[in-house]
């Protein structure tokens, strides 16, 4: 499955939409008295890319119903009431990405069957990164995410079924978060602090429907398009600079096998790896591309 497959950098015009495979996704999150059941649905529908949106600076307001009024803290991520099965949080550690060159790596469209082999890349070299999920596979793969988010990484949202949300109602925009929020409560007990539009596609009424952070990147690895992990590892090596958020999809077998060679490198090339929020000193701005380098003092 390709839900967010064949994402472009934001505000690259000319895409073309292909013909879209769409798998009917049904679920049933229930809540009650804190606790959870949900019933797994089919794996969510790739959609080509769409044509460019427009991206707007308007500033944005918090809209009622999606998330209330919690705000993203330092972990990135609003506790909430704890299910019987709630995820704990690892601490993470403490990083001024002001004085030390970090990079933030970013996961999106799963959890997948491909999770669990990064999650062990990702230790072995105590790399903190940023997830953001399709609702519809949180509920296909709920034990994965309680994986991810104990080991500490962050966790946004991705919307539901991944559509391009300049092309939606607000309600519909809402919804799409609103779902996927629902379901990563459900499942860990924790609301995601921020959210990346598929496709980067946002506008000033796709903003409008949330006040969290909106996460775009500086670095595509264009891993949907060259399934090659020497490919993906050289793309990910040759822009990356302090303050980076790189791209990567985890549910391509060929972009989890790329991760072991750009931590390697990274790391020698004296990296720290920490989640979006933690590249911010835990204040990520309302629309992001990139941290500014580091003082280095």
């Amino acid at each position: 499955m390709d839900i967010g497959a064949r994402a472009r950098p934001p505000f690259l015009g000319g895409a073309r939409r292909g013909t879209a495979r769409t798998v009917a996704t049904a679920v049933l999150v229930a809540m009650t008295c804190g606790a959870s059941t949900l019933a797994a649905p089919s794996q969510a529908a790739h959609a080509a890319p769409p044509p460019a949106a427009a991206t707007s600076a308007a500033s944005s307001t918090a809209a009622s119903g999606v998330w209330g009024s919690a705000a993203a803290g330092a972990q990135g991520v609003v506790a909430m009431a704890a299910p019987d099965d709630r995820a704990e949080v690892r601490p993470r550690p403490r990083v001024d990405c002001r004085r030390v060159k970090c990079v933030a790596l970013t996961f999106d469209d799963g959890p997948g069957p491909y999770t669990d082999t990064l999650l062990a890349y990702l230790a072995a070299y105590h790399a903190q990164a940023t997830f953001f999920v399709v609702g519809s596979n949180v509920v296909t793969y709920p034990r994965v995410l309680r994986r991810t988010v104990a080991a500490g990484h962050e966790i946004g949202n991705h919307t539901w079924s991944h559509p391009d949300l300049t092309r939606l109602s607000p309600a519909r925009v809402r919804s799409q978060l609103g779902r996927t929020d629902q379901a990563i409560r459900a499942i860990t007990g924790i609301v995601p602090g921020l959210v990346r539009p598929p496709y980067g596609a946002i506008n000033a009424t796709v903003r409008r429907q949330t006040g969290r952070p909106m996460v775009l990147w500086s670095v595509d690895t264009l891993d949907w398009r060259y399934r090659s992990s020497a490919t993906v590892a050289r793309r990910a090596l040759r822009s990356v600079r302090p303050g980076s958020v790189i791209l990567f999809h985890d549910i391509h077998p060929t972009t989890v096998r790329a991760i072991p060679r750009v931590l390697r490198k990274l790391a020698g090339r004296g990296y720290r790896f920490v989640t979006v929020s933690q590249l911010f000193g835990g204040h990520p701005p309302r629309l992001v591309f990139n941290a500014a380098p580091p003082d280095l003092h």
